[in-house]
């Protein structure tokens, strides 16, 4: 005689979650932070926000309120929520504070959101003067269009890098759970020359010691006023341009802190560093 053998019915979700989560039990808390970041992003002003800073260039509070058609502290209020759930991050320049997606992997996701709900991506429209738009002096250093294309550049050519140490301090001066002070921790870039940018801008008559004088910042991200991503600041970028007009790529216009780009410049950016005008 056969004996009877009982089977019991194991639920598909149950078997999922042992695979996904692997006996930790540690979905609860995985599944309550995904749901505040959700709610945090499906305020309609906070929706609002972050699509206006889909294109890449940071906004200060005012602007962002106006884009979201709320209050100037109401729109305080959902920044902060924002950068709470670490979806957004701070510059502090000056007495301006700008505001920017934390990274990438935030892009990427509200990017995917954007697809699924049929949106476009927005496109920044700057209302600077074109000649101080496409390049001027900004503290000695290059600034404008021309100023972002360069940082660029010199980023995405491995030049230049960020300072690990800083990006170490960042790292341990708070715990990620905690949401940073807006005061106390704005957002800041500094940069290291790597071995292929110490010859590059040695090669293009860059005093690299003179530049690395102690009483001053070597070189960071200085966010442009005009185009609302960074440009080259510090001691670097003060050496950079001093070689642009060197070189006469670039004039100084008389009456303003415009720059004019020569046609020697022109040619010689495009040709050196892929920059067209």
């Amino acid at each position: 005689m056969r004996a009877s053998v009982q089977t019991r019915f194991v639920p598909r979700r149950s078997v999922d979650a042992q695979v996904r989560y692997d006996g930790s039990m540690t979905a609860e808390p995985s599944d309550a932070r995904l749901s505040d970041i959700a709610a945090a992003i499906a305020e309609p002003a906070r929706t609002r926000m972050l699509c206006a800073l889909m294109d890449g260039h940071a906004r200060t509070s005012t602007e962002l309120a106006v884009v979201a058609d709320v209050s100037p502290s109401t729109a305080s209020a959902h920044l902060a929520k924002l950068k709470e759930h670490r979806l957004l991050r701070m510059h502090a320049q000056g007495k301006h504070r700008y505001y920017a997606l934390a990274d990438e992997q935030v892009a990427a996701a509200l990017e995917a959101l954007m697809v699924v709900a049929g949106m476009h991506l927005p496109r920044f429209a700057p209302n600077t003067p074109d000649r101080l738009r496409f390049a001027r002096r900004c503290y000695n250093h290059l600034a404008g269009t021309l100023g972002v294309a360069v940082h660029d550049h010199f980023v995405g050519a491995g030049w230049l890098v960020v300072d690990p140490a800083l990006d170490a301090a960042r790292a341990h001066a708070q715990p990620p759970e905690a949401a940073p002070d807006e005061e106390a921790m704005p957002t800041r870039t500094d940069y290291v020359l790597t071995a292929p940018g110490e010859r590059a801008l040695g090669e293009f008559g860059i005093d690299l010691a003179a530049a690395r004088q102690p009483r001053r910042r070597f070189a960071c991200a200085c966010l442009d006023w005009s185009m609302r991503r960074p440009h080259l600041g510090g001691a670097l970028g003060v050496a950079v341009l001093a070689a642009l007009e060197t070189r006469q790529w670039i004039e100084r216009d008389l009456d303003s802190r415009a720059l004019r780009l020569t046609r020697l410049g022109e040619r010689e950016l495009l040709a050196r560093w892929g920059i067209g005008n």
